[in-house]
């Protein structure tokens, strides 16, 4: 893994131990770091941000996604956690450190 991809995932963990903290329950990473391969592999947009180290994907213990979603843009708009991709499936969230804004629901 490049060294700033390893930069990234760490500052991504960092974001995700906030939002385990506001939870108090175990967060569960389906999907972090994507080679490009296994990113072809699974179907990921080329574009990805788990490409460059900035996405997870997660389940928080005894919560939905949407809670999870609804809590993560709460964090955002605080400022407690950076700006980025908030993803609605139906069962995990998708949270990236992209820089601005997108939102979408699957």
């Amino acid at each position: 893994m490049p060294s700033n991809v390893l930069d990234n995932v760490y500052e991504q963990a960092e974001n995700l131990q906030i939002i385990r903290d506001f939870f108090d329950s175990a967060v569960t990473i389906n999907s972090a770091y994507r080679s490009p391969s296994h990113n072809a592999s699974v179907g990921g947009a080329k574009n990805s941000q788990h490409l460059t180290g900035n996405a997870t994907d997660i389940v928080v213990d005894g919560r939905t996604p949407e809670e999870v979603a609804e809590a993560v843009e709460g964090l955002i708009r605080i400022g407690a956690i950076e700006q980025g991709g908030v993803g609605r499936y139906s069962t995990f969230t998708h949270y990236d450190r992209r820089g601005s804004k997108a939102r979408w629901k699957v």
